[in-house]
Formats: structure tokens, C-alpha cells, sequence
């Protein structure tokens, strides 16, 4: 029962940071969060929060109509941030963008959290800041075995929780004109000349444009028939107390060893506690590296004794260089159309499509042209798309033990090397330019 009242008051907590989040955005105070209170209360507060009958006046949530203009599916942060963008270079089009997502706010969501600073910059850029608990970064270190490299660099970005980002990012998305659908699954998706019709557990949608932000196992991508990248990697992380031997909390830790992927140590903040998300990332075929067994050695050499429950684990897509990005009126987002492969970063590249796809969707709606055809040649010439390009022809080094061993020793005395890694990271390359909004 004690276990029940702690998540449904996180919850309830969670509710509010979204709440505060989108207040914030818009200039306006808020309350102090709900202070604890007995189970029954607790669980109106959490049945309030599903329901967003606390967030009255500040958004949209709609059920399944049949017409729709612009319906995105997944409310992830490719998802949300594309509405962001999108309301942001088409304002007309407020109250004509749904959000649709199997889920309901708030979610958890399994992955480390890291969030490169470029994220919050494109953000800002359409006066968006998603405000919620986190853990600054301004450097990295990179450890293997008879070396090391650490830099730091400013700010680099920030470690938050996908339970409370999403959820805060979905509210920003509501204030600024989006409607919002949850609970509702996409089984299937038609497009035709003048049309998309998308089947779903609430009922038929009719949209004039779909957008796929539904992640790795994209219901879209798959309705469309569209090949997917041949890179799947496998992680799987836990949450722990520090230890001494941590780095300093304003650096992430990568340890580099004997297969293709790494080990990650980032600082993290769970329900107000410090503690470190710990994990394993391997990019290789499904099953020839044993991601589970790897993190238990791990733990078990730092002398950590965690319940095997407590761990979580998530797949990645990486981007083809060939697969389609888009058919006429779909466009691929996110995860759907691929990330990075070589390091799992999910969550700023999510906000980089974002970024491209609203202002190209209303150029698109300004011309009544929704053939897409231009999409995968606009992300590919964007800072986006350089730096996939880069990542994916280091793919190679990762998977070969004497290309790793001699990527290393370059590591080792080139320290530029990890200097421009943190320059992309935080969005600091020369190619690095605002996404056009016009």
C-alpha cells in the first residue's frame, strides 16, 4: 500500500511540474506543488491529472472526430516539439493539430535522459523552455582500459526524466494551440491522393497530413510498408546511490571496453534524491552481445546489490542513409525515421527533426503541396543530417575490435577529437545554423 501511495503521489506531483511548466512558459506564477496527502486524496489528485481536469483553460483534450487537419502521431518529444514548431511557424493553424498517443501523460519512458544542449536552444528559439527537474552536464569523461580523456566544456546540456519532460512537453504543445488525444492506439494508416485515414482503438481518422513520431516500433512506418534502418541497438540501465569513485556530477562518464557499444555513468535526479542512472549500450545484432549479463558484472565489480527488477531496458533505431523519409502526406519524424546509431541519442535529435518539420510543413500547407518529396533531402542538408552522416560512417570503428582499439589510441592523443564531439553535442559546429522559419 505504502509502495502505491509513493507512485500515485508522484504522479500527482508530476501533474503539476507539467502544469508549471506550461504556466512558465507563458510568463504566469503558479503554486507551490501538492503537498502529500492520505491515499484517497492521492488518488482523486492522479484521476484529476489523467482526466486534465486541473488543466481547464490552459489546453485541449479531445476524443476521435472524424476530420482532422495536421494529426502527429506519437506525443513523445519528436511529437510534441513538431506541434511546438509547427503552431510556431503557422500560427493559423492552432486548434487544427492533434497529438495522438497510445499513452496518457504522464509516462514513463526507459532511457538515460540526456539532453544536449542544442535541444534547449532550438527550443528557445520558439520561446519554449521545458522546466523541470535536472541535472546540468558541462563535460564528459571517456575511459578505456589503460586510458582516459576529460574535458569540459560550459554548458553542455542536462540529465532530466522522461516522466516528467514528456509530460511537461505536452503541455507546452496544449497551451500553444495543440489538441491532444491519449489513450488512443494508431492500428493502421491509409494514405490516398486527397487524404489519410488512420484506424484506431477510439475510432476512423481523416487527416489532410500525418506526421509518424511514434517511435522504434513506428505503427506508421510499418503500416506504409517502408523498410527500416538494419542498426538496432540493445541498452538496458538502473538507478543507483553515487559512489565514490563517480566522476564529478557536472561530467558524463563513458567507459569504452571489449564490444561495440559502451558503459554509461550519468547523474540524475529521481523524486529529488541524487542519484546515477547506470548502464549499457551495445550496437550489435539482437542477442550477440548479452547487455544483461554485462550490467551485472558491472554492478557487481562497484559492490551495488540492485534487484534485477529495478532495471530497464530500451532498443534504439539508427537512420539509413537510404530509407525513405516520408510519402506523400506522411512525413517521419524522430525515432520513426531514425537516430544515431553509433552513441543512442534519442531526445535532441527528436527536437532537431522537430525543428525541421514544422517550418517545412507550413511552407508545405501554404502551398497546399503534400507530396513530401524534398523531406529527405531537407534533413540530410541540415545540421541534423551532417552530423547522422558523421556517426554513421564511424559505424564501422565500433563494430570491428581493431578499429575500436585504434579509434582509442587516437582518443588517447588527439584530445580535439573529444573536444568536437562535446561541439556537436551542444550544437557548436559550424554547421550548426538556425532552421529557417519562412
Amino acid at each position: 500500500a505504502d509502495t502505491q501511495c509513493f507512485f500515485m503521489e508522484r504522479a500527482a506531483r508530476t501533474g503539476w511540474l507539467a502544469a508549471n511548466a506550461a504556466l512558465a512558459a507563458l510568463g504566469r506564477s503558479s503554486a507551490p506543488p501538492p503537498s502529500p496527502t492520505p491515499p484517497p486524496r492521492l488518488t482523486a489528485a492522479v484521476r484529476a491529472v489523467a482526466e486534465r481536469t486541473v488543466e481547464r483553460g490552459l489546453g485541449r483534450s479531445v476524443k476521435a472526430r472524424a476530420t482532422k487537419d495536421v494529426v502527429i502521431v506519437g506525443a513523445g518529444p519528436a511529437g510534441a516539439a513538431t506541434a511546438l514548431f509547427l503552431l510556431a511557424a503557422e500560427p493559423n493553424l492552432e486548434g487544427r493539430v492533434v497529438l495522438v498517443d497510445k499513452a496518457r501523460f504522464p509516462r514513463d519512458k526507459t532511457c538515460a535522459g540526456a539532453v544536449g544542449a542544442r535541444a534547449d536552444a532550438l527550443l528557445a528559439r520558439v520561446g519554449v523552455r521545458v522546466d523541470v527537474p535536472s541535472v546540468p552536464f558541462h563535460g564528459m569523461e571517456v575511459c578505456w582500459d589503460g586510458g582516459r580523456a576529460a574535458r569540459r566544456v560550459g554548458e553542455l546540456g542536462r540529465v532530466v526524466r522522461r516522466f516528467e519532460f514528456d509530460a511537461a512537453l505536452v503541455e507546452l504543445a496544449r497551451v500553444r494551440g495543440a489538441s491532444v488525444l491519449e489513450g488512443c492506439a494508431v492500428e493502421r494508416v491509409e494514405p490516398s491522393a486527397d487524404e489519410v485515414r488512420l484506424e484506431t482503438s477510439s475510432g476512423r481518422l481523416v487527416a489532410e497530413v500525418v506526421v509518424a513520431a511514434d517511435g522504434l516500433g513506428s505503427r506508421v512506418r510499418r503500416s506504409l510498408g517502408l523498410p527500416v534502418g538494419r542498426f538496432v541497438a540493445q541498452a538496458v540501465e538502473v538507478d543507483t546511490p553515487p559512489l565514490e569513485g563517480d566522476p564529478d556530477r557536472e561530467l558524463l562518464r563513458f567507459v569504452l571496453g571489449d564490444f561495440p557499444g559502451y558503459t554509461w555513468d550519468f547523474p540524475t535526479l529521481v523524486d529529488g534524491r541524487a542519484l546515477v542512472s547506470r548502464g549499457i549500450y551495445a550496437l550489435a545484432p539482437e542477442g550477440r552481445v548479452d547487455v544483461q549479463r554485462l550490467l551485472s558484472d558491472r554492478l557487481a565489480a562497484l559492490k551495488l546489490d540492485v534487484p534485477f527488477a529495478e532495471r530497464r531496458a530500451f532498443q534504439v533505431r539508427g537512420v539509413s542513409l537510404r530509407s525513405p523519409l516520408a510519402v506523400p502526406r506522411v512525413l517521419l519524424v524522430g525515432e520513426a525515421a531514425g537516430v544515431d546509431p553509433l552513441l543512442g541519442e534519442g531526445i535532441a535529435q527528436a527536437i532537431q527533426y522537430a525543428a525541421l518539420a514544422g517550418p517545412f510543413l507550413a511552407r508545405a500547407w501554404a502551398r497546399r503541396d503534400f507530396g513530401f518529396s524534398d523531406w529527405r533531402a531537407t534533413v540530410w542538408a541540415s545540421a541534423l543530417g551532417v552530423d547522422s552522416a558523421v556517426r554513421r560512417a564511424l559505424l564501422p570503428v565500433s563494430q570491428r575490435a581493431g578499429l575500436r582499439r585504434m579509434g582509442l589510441g587516437l582518443l588517447g592523443a588527439a584530445p580535439w577529437l573529444l573536444q568536437g564531439t562535446l561541439s556537436a553535442f551542444a550544437g557548436r559546429l559550424p554547421w550548426d545554423s538556425p532552421p529557417s522559419s519562412t
